[in-house]
């Protein structure tokens, strides 16, 4: 099975930007168009497994565009985001067929989150989102628990599976502390790296053979951090 496909109809380029490359990451295959009728020319001719649609655009906005599209019998999950974030706005999206609502500015890891569960609705299921395997380890995304290889379990709280999926989701590449501050913590206070180093240090107590010498979790010196999940004992 192909991976789903992604249609962003937004005029603000780098708010589209930064959503397309966060799609990028989760897998998805991302298709962009500026402006409401090349939207509706993309919606029509690309078979998108899920529309993310802006409500103020150049041409067609986002409500009649989706109303049209549902005239003509397509049902392709849409989210819309829209600065318009008061309750009758969000009552017209779903009026003309919108399915979700997410007013700007959002925090991204729920707009993820968001695509992820629509996703799913229409039978999108990715093995990433289910859990991850290494070493005899395996870390459960629904539950939060981690089933060690010694037989024991262990549950994760939200920041270390945060940290966790993001070095899983790019094994093998330096992930710098910054990326992880952006992605796991988001909009909300930022704290030190320090604090990122102590969740680094929890999971190497769980999953490393020798906490002291990680062979998993490295720690590049000045940057952030790399998971090597093929690592031998």
């Amino acid at each position: 099975m192909n991976n789903p496909k992604i249609l962003i109809i937004e005029d603000e380029e780098s708010l589209a930007a930064i959503i397309a490359e966060n799609l990028r990451e989760e897998g998805y295959e991302v298709v962009h168009a500026p402006d409401g009728k090349l939207g509706q020319t993309l919606w029509q001719s690309s078979s998108p497994n899920m529309v993310i649609l802006d409500v103020m655009l150049p041409y067609l906005n986002g409500y009649d565009l989706c109303e049209n599209m549902r005239k003509q019998g397509d049902d392709t999950p849409v989210l819309f985001l829209s600065a318009k974030g008061q309750p009758d706005d969000r009552i017209k999206g779903l009026q003309v067929g919108g399915d979700d609502y997410l007013p700007k500015p959002f925090h991204l890891p729920e707009f993820l989150l968001r695509v992820q569960n629509m996703l799913r609705r229409q039978g999108w299921g990715k093995e990433e989102g289910l859990g991850f395997e290494f070493a005899g380890h395996y870390i459960d995304y629904r539950s939060w628990i981690a089933k060690l290889a010694s037989n024991k379990e262990e549950a994760l709280g939200e920041r270390e599976l945060g940290i966790f999926k993001l070095l899983a989701r790019r094994a093998g590449e330096v992930v710098s502390r910054d990326d992880i501050l952006d992605e796991v913590w988001g909009n909300d206070a930022f704290p030190s790296s320090r604090t990122v180093d102590n969740f680094v240090m929890r999971l190497r107590k769980l999953f490393e053979p020798e906490p002291a010498k990680p062979i998993f979790f490295h720690t590049i010196w000045g940057v952030g951090y790399k998971f090597t999940p093929e690592a031998k004992k």
